[in-house]
């Protein structure tokens, strides 16, 4: 039953993975280091946060939650397409080979016109 609902979750997963990526990407970008971090690269105040003293918890927090959506989203890609790949029959599966009877014909010679 798993494996049947990862056959259309699998589109969803590919499409949802980058979406979340970059969320993730821009939600690490602007949290506050120790040392400024990357805040400071965009204009920010190295040693302050734009969001409050208290983001700084609240955006860790969120970190982790979106990197378990993430490593979920990965794992459940990994095995809808792993589960794809087992149902497709490739080439040359399934059908029976008729063994080839004929032998094909020498292709006959031409004869080059002289040269001088």
């Amino acid at each position: 039953m798993l494996l049947s609902l990862l056959t259309w979750l699998t589109p969803l997963f590919a499409i949802l993975l980058p979406i979340v990526s970059i969320f993730m990407i821009l939600l690490i970008l602007i949290q506050r280091g120790k040392g400024g971090g990357l805040v400071g690269a965009f204009g920010g105040a190295g040693g302050q946060s734009a969001f409050g003293a208290k983001a700084g918890d609240l955006f860790t927090k969120i970190t982790i939650v979106v990197v378990c959506i993430w490593l979920a989203i990965c794992i459940g890609l990994l095995l809808g397409m792993k589960h794809g790949a087992n149902t497709r029959k490739g080439i040359g599966e399934g059908r029976t080979s008729v063994p080839i009877t004929e032998e094909v014909p020498a292709m006959p010679s031409i004869p080059m016109p002289a040269t001088e």
